[in-house]
């Protein structure tokens, strides 16, 4: 049949069957007004959350920024160590400095190793002179405590261990630590003291030049720029001194005698403080060096000794000490 081979028209009708899923469906509907009420919901919630906010500030102007003050107080900014070296000449709030001193002395802190008087003891010299340049022999638990209070002066630490200096620098930025090559030991302490005694005119005098002084108990190896600072508190924690083949603190104590007497400036004087007082070598070398008739009762404790050390021109240059103090010494 010829009407078979011609064009061929297809007509597609629209379906009158819809699908479960399509736009018109009552679950697609459904769908909808969902997530139309989820984001009204979600508006009304950021509304009232911003309302209470302002009316929050507004009640309490303080509280707006307090997380941000927060924050900042213990952000640790870029160049924090040269700013600490350099000092910022502002100390701390004297509130904040008593909770810092008897949170320590009451032995909040666990790595504390100083009995709470001492650390009270220590604390009212630091109050008096801070922000000052703070020395410290010995990187003890106190490390925190005395950077802290001395907030806005330079503290250095001095230390025998070279691996313990480069620890606690990593866990406290800024800190300013050396290490130290002691060259004595306690069991040496008699023949050192005897010598120097001997020398006290010549290499072990009391005003010298630290950097090129040929006294046994002379520090000279530490950098050059700390022999030119007027060092306001010395504090001797160390090095250790508990056994006979410890370094012993004489050379510490030896060479805060001589820095707080060669110290310029008129009427100038250094506060040096002794841990462990109640020892033999800390004992008698700070007898020697620091001198009984310099010595502050009121501050000291039975395992803490505070001297005041008069430099410039006041500072003897023939002898450590004079009259009962040097015969005291001498015993």
């Amino acid at each position: 049949m010829k009407g078979l081979s011609g064009p061929k028209l297809l007509v597609v009708h629209p379906s009158s069957n819809k699908s479960p899923g399509g736009a018109g469906s009552p679950g697609a509907v459904l769908g909808a007004r969902r997530r139309v009420c989820a984001a009204v919901f979600l508006a009304c919630f950021a509304c009232i959350s911003l309302g209470t906010t302002l009316l929050s500030a507004a009640r309490d102007p303080g509280a707006a920024g307090a997380g941000t003050r927060a924050a900042a107080a213990f952000a640790v900014p870029a160049g924090a160590g040269a700013a600490a070296a350099a000092g910022t000449g502002e100390g701390l709030p004297g509130h904040v400095f008593d909770a810092l001193v008897q949170y320590a002395s009451a032995g909040g802190n666990s790595t504390a190793s100083m009995p709470g008087g001492d650390v009270r003891a220590i604390a009212a010299v630091l109050r008096r002179r801070a922000p000052c340049n703070l020395l410290v022999f010995g990187l003890g638990g106190e490390v925190p405590l005395w950077r802290a209070l001395n907030h806005g002066g330079r503290t250095v630490f001095l230390d025998e261990n070279q691996y313990y200096v480069s620890h606690l620098e990593g866990r406290h930025p800024g800190l300013e630590a050396y290490d130290v090559a002691y060259t004595t030991t306690v069991r040496e302490f008699p023949d050192l003291l005897d010598a120097a005694r001997a020398a006290r005119a010549a290499e072990c005098r009391p005003v010298q030049n630290l950097l090129f002084s040929d006294c046994r108990l002379a520090i000279n190896d530490l950098p050059n720029q700390l022999y030119d600072v007027s060092w306001d508190v010395i504090l001797v924690d160390g090095p250790r001194g508990y056994t006979a083949t410890s370094p012993g603190r004489m050379s510490a104590i030896f060479t805060a005698g001589v820095l707080a007497r060669t110290r310029a400036g008129e009427g100038a004087t250094t506060d040096v403080l002794v841990h462990d007082y109640e020892r033999e070598v800390e004992r008698a070398c700070s007898r020697e060096f620091l001198c009984e008739e310099n010595r502050v009762a009121e501050t000291s404790t039975r395992s803490l000794a505070h001297f005041v050390v008069r430099g410039g021109s006041s500072a003897r240059r023939d002898a450590f000490c004079s009259g009962p103090g040097a015969a005291a010494a001498a015993h």
